[in-house]
């Protein structure tokens, strides 16, 4: 019984050491998303932390609910496509460690 137990414990502590590697792999991934034709642009990690935002000159001086609109619609962009990787080398460990996922 003890043995189980310990082989138990090994695979939750590889499970662990594992999710911490695809962590920091997800922290150095980044994700480049532009909107508004280009005039926007977000760099994002795989978990989800904006790193940088640009946005043009042009879009500065316009209209302030389109510039809000259009900041709104690349930022559920990129967040969209963040969750996709973080998904994406989620469901790669797992299946790895657990057969059948």
């Amino acid at each position: 019984m003890l043995g189980k137990f310990g082989d138990m414990m090994s695979k939750l502590q590889e499970m662990k050491q594992k999710a911490e590697e695809i962590k920091l792999k997800l922290d150095d991934t980044i994700i480049n998303v532009e909107g508004a034709g280009g005039d926007i642009k977000i760099a994002i990690t795989g978990n989800r932390e904006i790193k940088s935002l640009t946005i043009a000159p042009a879009l500065q001086h316009g209209d302030k609910e389109e510039l809000e609109e259009q900041l709104t619609v690349t930022l559920n962009k990129a967040l969209f496509k963040a969750n996709e990787v973080n998904e994406h080398e989620m469901k790669q460990a797992a299946s790895g460690m657990l057969p059948g996922m």
